[in-house]
């Protein structure tokens, strides 16, 4: 498999071309800058919200989830023992999804399913997974969409004062109403409050699914960018998928096939929105490098709509499984059946390198996990974490190797079901 290895190698698609100390340090860098309002490609939002935060019994909170490709909604009450139940819970595509479109559309397709919610409480924790400026009073103001949300007209408004707008032309109160918007990522750290009892020094919030974030706790006094009070500290929300990144030639190219190629770079080599695209991508290019069989290429090319996460997984999962177009795709040449397994899985793996970058930077930004008995929490949210084969063990791998062996942090990973609803909720509580 010489061939496969050089070819993997010389276009930095092999975990071996990561070098995590370089790649770390970089990342650390770029949150510096972000913290300063320097020049960079990480955000680093100020959200406003600590995880300190309390929940309150007995009170209940509509919940607004926008996520990647579904906008949930429901109603959640803490109970007296401060274990959530969720209600009145409904699903439905992201508008912008399929097609552009307008701000009323938007907003209007929003108010559409939060009508039935809207006079069960005053309180509205709204998870936003797009980048967005969070404002002192808790609104959020887009910055760019990214996963392939085609709304540009909602960018630069703000999300909760629109949506009440339009309720309120519908007749509804909105005056009492107060909302709190939070990124995904911080959400998904909040809900640690509510689902990880463990001890801890601190805690990460981290999505990995049609796109990727990361959130964790900043002390003020380093937030050099924001006025007011820099005692005590608050969540930031990293931006994590805009880190600026191309290992290699074929990495800028397919960022020039994506919406947006000049961002989210990071969040196009490790997501499930995209690293399908990318197999497919990587595959042609070994095809037209003649790493493949003539047989294999035709097979490839009959494709419709070519790889998604799912399927390049799922070559991985049962390679042997012919019910799999790619195990049609090799049938009958076992020399292509395990050049494809190496790609396939080289791609996976250097995304579960580049995933443990991304996490350490995180830990080590902070002074936690240095006592093993009080590790930094992560808790992990998103499908493509979970159910693509080898990143999720590959990632803890590497987080092992460079973050608790060569520099003495210590983490503990955690998956809290629910989390952006759990977390919106407590920020919605907390105003």
């Amino acid at each position: 498999m010489n061939d496969v290895n050089e070819f993997l190698m010389r276009h930095n698609l092999a975990p071996e071309c990561v070098d995590m100390d370089k790649l770390t340090e970089n990342f650390l860098a770029e949150m510096d800058k972000g913290l300063t309002s320097k020049p960079g490609s990480l955000e680093m939002i100020a959200t406003y919200v600590s995880e300190d935060c309390e929940i309150k019994p007995g009170q209940s909170v509509i919940v607004l989830d926008a996520g990647g490709t579904n906008f949930r909604t429901c109603l959640v009450t803490f109970d007296e023992n401060l274990q959530p139940v969720i209600s009145d819970f409904r699903k439905v595509g992201m508008p912008g999804v399929k097609q552009e479109v307008s701000a009323k559309e938007f907003f209007g397709i929003l108010a559409d399913n939060v009508e039935r919610l809207i006079d069960k409480s005053d309180r509205i924790g709204f998870c936003f997974s797009y980048a967005a400026n969070i404002t002192p009073d808790h609104d959020g103001i887009p910055i760019i969409f990214s996963k392939e949300i085609k709304a540009p007209e909602v960018v630069g408004m703000p999300v909760a004062a629109s949506l009440l707008k339009e309720l309120k032309e519908r007749g509804y109160n909105v005056e009492n109403k107060k909302f709190s918007v939070v990124n995904d990522t911080v959400a998904t750290l909040l809900a640690t409050k509510a689902g990880c009892s463990d001890p801890a020094s601190g805690y990460v919030g981290f999505i990995l699914g049609t796109g990727t974030n990361t959130a964790y706790t900043e002390l003020n006094s380093k937030i050099l960018k924001i006025d007011g009070c820099k005692c005590g500290k608050q969540i930031i929300n990293v931006e994590s998928g805009n880190y600026d990144l191309a290992l290699g030639d074929f990495d800028r190219e397919y960022f020039n096939t994506t919406k947006n190629a000049e961002r989210y770079h990071f969040e196009k080599m490790i997501s499930g929105a995209y690293l399908g695209g990318f197999a497919t991508f990587v595959i042609n290019k070994a095809i037209e490098e003649g790493i493949f069989s003539d047989e294999f290429a035709k097979r490839f090319k009959s494709i419709e709509g070519g790889l998604t996460t799912t399927t390049m997984s799922f070559y991985l999962e049962k390679c042997h499984n012919m019910d799999y177009d790619l195990v049609k795709c090799v049938d009958g040449n076992e020399d292509d059946a395990l050049k494809l397994w190496l790609i396939i899985r080289s791609i996976i793996e250097r995304a579960a390198k580049l995933t443990a970058v991304n996490l350490s930077s995180a830990v080590l930004k902070t002074d936690a996990g240095k006592n093993p008995r009080y590790p930094v929490i992560i808790n992990a949210d998103g499908t493509t974490f979970y159910k693509t084969e080898f990143l999720k063990k590959y990632t803890e791998i590497y987080l092992h190797e460079f973050l608790e062996k060569k520099h003495g942090r210590f983490i503990k990973m955690v998956r809290i079901d629910d989390s952006p609803v759990l977390g919106a909720a407590i920020a919605g509580l907390s105003v």
